[in-house]
């Protein structure tokens, strides 16, 4: 009798489990949603090529103006010897990112000029920029706000010239 009225009690003893649902696939289930994972993969590759191509490019300005920071915060550099770096300063910049044959042989105006064509202004034609060609020449050497001034000059050209 005690086995009889046991299970008489457990009133959970005649209960039938419940059928779970299949477990749900993480992967996707209809080809559009292959083709948008695939497209998305394929944008980000080339986003991420792009960026690193334009960043190697590039190398050269990102070298250019931590450099022109070097001349900037040269405090025992006088105005000759300032004027004397930004100019090879901004020849090397030139010769990195434009073909040697077209930048080497210019000098003079013919240099201005083409600084002006490649940044798009005529500040070193008509500027401040002249310094570059005519200051080693001065009886007086440049003035420190005039040196400035050139210092930003070079520094909104390397940022923004174009080959």
């Amino acid at each position: 009798m005690a086995d009889g009225s046991a299970a008489a009690v457990d009133p959970v003893a005649g209960l039938i489990d419940i059928a779970l649902p299949r477990e749900v696939s993480l992967w996707p289930q209809t080809w559009e949603a292959w083709l948008a994972i695939v497209l998305l993969v394929a944008a980000v590759s080339v986003a991420a090529w792009r960026y690193a191509h334009l960043r190697h490019i590039n190398r050269y300005r990102r070298e250019a103006l931590a450099e022109l920071q070097g001349i900037e915060h040269a405090g025992n550099a006088g105005p000759s010897e300032l004027l004397s770096r930004l100019t090879m300063l901004v020849r090397r910049t030139a010769l990195a990112a434009f073909p040697r044959e077209k930048v080497a042989p210019l000098v003079g105006p013919a240099w201005l000029s083409f600084l002006d064509r490649s940044y798009g202004g005529d500040e070193f034609s008509h500027g401040v920029g002249r310094l570059l060609v005519s200051g080693p020449y001065r009886q007086l050497p440049p003035e420190g706000a005039e040196l400035q001034l050139l210092v930003h000059l070079v520094r909104r050209w390397i940022r923004g010239h174009h080959a």
